[in-house]
């Protein structure tokens, strides 16, 4: 079964398409790049906009928006992909909305980052995967592609270079780092440029190291 893509004329309309988004940070119209942040299973965009602070970027634009049910997909990451519908695409549909948003406000595509944590991580790296292109950078915090095994062969195209970084635990438990390497060959397959790093016997969060590389990346990217 091939993998969903945006169809930019026939846009998918499922749970997530009308539910809200908070924002922080400066106006899409006055900064000079963006930051998507997806929340994980359980969460909300209100928790997850907080990492803003943690950044502490002024120039950038923040935005992180809401899945219905405060859940992308119902089950597992690593279950049959079909069983996750629509809530996936309906996700993916949801960031490429965003993305075309900030383009529209000024914001060029290679200055929009796609960050996610956990669930959210799984839903930023596979839009990414899906829709390579020269992004700002991707973050995926303890996540990975989705789908009970990767097929190399779905993923085509050129991420011309795009930033991305992958963190996550060495005993995640929801997360096999074995997913994480597997990821990061498919990001490196397209052209990414990838930084990768398992920490010994971390729980299933962000760390102070994975903040510092991403708050570089945002840094870079000004620069």
């Amino acid at each position: 079964m091939s993998l969903f893509r945006v169809d930019p004329q026939n846009p998918f309309d499922g749970p997530h398409q009308n539910q809200k988004e908070v924002t922080r940070g400066s106006s899409p119209s006055e900064a000079k790049a963006a930051m998507i942040l997806v929340h994980g299973r359980g969460a909300s965009a209100d928790g997850m906009i907080q990492l803003a602070a943690e950044f502490d970027q002024p120039e950038f634009h923040f935005v992180a928006p809401q899945a219905s049910n405060h859940t992308w997909y119902p089950y597992s990451f690593l279950e049959p992909r079909e069983k996750n519908q629509p809530g996936i695409s309906s996700g993916l549909q949801k960031i490429y909305d965003l993305i075309e948003s900030i383009q529209e406000a000024g914001i060029p595509r290679s200055s929009i980052m796609l960050l996610g944590f956990s669930q959210g991580a799984c839903l930023a790296t596979e839009f990414a995967a899906r829709h390579p292109d020269k992004y700002g950078g991707v973050v995926g915090y303890s996540g990975g592609l989705i789908g009970p095994e990767i097929e190399f062969e779905e993923y085509r195209g050129d991420l011309e270079g795009t930033p991305v970084f992958l963190g996550c635990s060495t005993v995640d438990p929801h997360i096999p780092k074995e997913r994480v390497d597997e990821t990061e060959l498919v990001f490196e397959s397209l052209g990414a440029d990838i930084t990768k790093k398992l920490y010994k016997g971390m729980p299933h969060t962000v760390n102070q190291d994975e903040i510092t590389i991403v708050r570089g990346m945002m840094q870079d990217l000004l620069e």
